[in-house]
């Protein structure tokens, strides 16, 4: 069995610090005993309240997300806002918090390379232009047509619905960047791209993007990048596969 400290050092040599953002948090977000064995996992996009009552209700020890659960500094543990609560129920119910955010992002295999995976893209590298190296490129094996590749998007991602710019093209060079992909909208037109996929734009990104001669599908940030819990797991399996690992759909949006 392996201890908190142990798992958490495995991590991070594989998903590296190196690969964060400047403004990034992510790493070990609670650890009320790093000496603690890891026996139970819960995977999480988010760690909602909701995630953790489901961590300490069925006995996890240890949580481990995509998305930082302490992103801005803390300014009190009074539980008087909703991160500093969370933050309290974990550490008295002993569950330690792992975050690997933006690193994930950008890791060789990480999120984006999983999604382009996923989409059947070839030949992916990074995204020029981009100098967090995020963002992604990559061709089909066959041009579609754009309602193609969107009914695969949704059908693949999960996603009820997609927002979409339909610029009249074929899909044939498809660029991307899970979640939160707006600044990068003007290296994949520069980088040749007919296709832009990501998780959310702004509304001002949307429409300066529909002057550009380049569909996009605005496809949900959760369903971008959820995926990603997968490989977390088969990673932690590869450390120990005595520790049991489940993944929580944290996204609190439904559609109606």
């Amino acid at each position: 069995m392996h201890t908190l400290q142990q798992m958490y050092s495995y991590l991070d040599r594989l998903i590296p610090g190196e690969l964060s953002c400047e403004w990034d948090n992510d790493g070990l977000m609670v650890c009320p005993d790093k000496h603690a064995e890891v026996k139970k996992v819960l995977l999480t996009l988010d760690v909602t309240a909701k995630a953790i009552e489901y961590a300490v209700d069925e006995g996890f020890d240890t949580i481990v997300s995509h998305h930082p659960l302490i992103f801005k500094p803390l300014k009190n543990l009074s539980g008087d806002d909703p991160v500093s609560a969370r933050v309290m129920t974990l550490v008295k119910n002993g569950i330690s918090v792992l975050s690997f955010h933006t690193r994930l992002d950008a890791l060789d295999g990480g999120v984006n390379d999983s999604l382009a995976e996923l989409l059947g893209l070839e030949d992916v590298e990074m995204l020029p232009g981009d100098p967090d190296m995020i963002g992604r490129i990559g061709s089909l094996d066959y041009p579609c047509d754009f309602s193609e590749f969107v009914n695969k998007v949704k059908d693949e991602l999960g996603s009820p619905f997609v927002n979409v710019i339909d610029a009249q093209l074929d899909v044939s060079r498809v660029a991307l960047c899970a979640g939160d992909g707006k600044d990068l909208l003007k290296a994949a037109f520069e980088a040749g791209a007919d296709t832009y996929l990501t998780g959310t734009l702004s509304y001002n990104a949307m429409v300066d993007a529909a002057e550009l001669p380049m569909n996009i599908i605005e496809a949900g940030h959760f369903h971008t990048e959820n995926h990603v819990l997968y490989m977390l797991a088969d990673l932690i399996e590869e450390l120990d596969s005595d520790i049991e690992t489940e993944i929580y759909e944290s996204n609190p949006i439904s559609s109606i």
